[in-house]
């Protein structure tokens, strides 16, 4: 049976459903911010982005865009009614005081106890920019990652150690891939779906880390 990977489209549509209605939400830099385009106006979550923006949505409208309205990506964004703006160092406090239900993040590795690495590979050659990625990490009351199961060598992202540098410790609860969904809980990766012609058998060999099958209890 072929593989059913999930696009990176399907990948955010599938973060999305699991958000719960009234949360407050920051998408990270990436293909996190791809999410706000598939949450429902009648969920009223509300989003964040570390620029200033508070209560926004995707662009619904080239011809309504406005230039000044952008996200930490520096992508177009629609502003939702009630809305507002603020200092950096506002937005910094809500990502640091634990005001936020919910951080979803892209990350180049996971490791089995939370461990997120996802703004320098260690390369020599590129300018280290963490950002405000490390507030986030440690911020938010949950953390979840979307990312593709493996790198473009074919290399598992979800690991027992890391070996990029650090962004957050201990700070990951659920991973997102083009092959599965992981929930991560006591120094355990436990696999809670599998996308359709996967076995479970197979998921393992493309995973740096040992997997235990909880589709059962889901």
């Amino acid at each position: 049976m072929t593989i059913q990977k999930r696009s990176r489209e399907q990948i955010v549509e599938r973060v999305a459903h699991d958000i719960a209605p009234g949360s407050y939400v920051n998408l990270g830099i990436g293909l996190p911010t791809k999410v706000a385009g598939y949450l429902k106006p009648e969920h009223e979550i509300i989003l964040h982005s570390e620029n200033g923006v508070l209560g926004f949505g995707a662009l619904t409208s080239k011809e309504h865009a406005d230039d000044d309205l952008i996200n930490a990506g520096k992508e177009l964004i629609s502003m939702l009614g009630g809305g507002s703006f603020m200092h950096s160092a506002d937005s910094f406090d809500i990502m640091r005081g634990g005001h936020l239900d919910i951080c979803i993040l892209g990350a180049f590795q996971v490791a089995v106890n939370g461990d997120l690495a996802n703004w320098h590979t260690g390369s020599a050659d590129t300018v280290p920019a963490v950002g405000g990625a490390m507030d986030l990490a440690v911020g938010a009351r949950c953390v979840y990652v979307c990312m593709e199961h493996l790198t473009k060598n074919n290399e598992p992202k979800i690991v027992n150690e890391l070996t990029y540098p650090l962004t957050g410790a201990n700070c990951v609860n659920r991973i997102y891939t083009d092959l599965c969904i992981i929930e991560l809980k006591d120094h355990q990766a436990f696999v809670t779906e599998i996308v359709e012609g996967l076995s479970f058998e197979e998921l393992q060999q493309k995973t740096g880390c040992i997997l235990i099958d909880a589709r059962s209890a889901a």
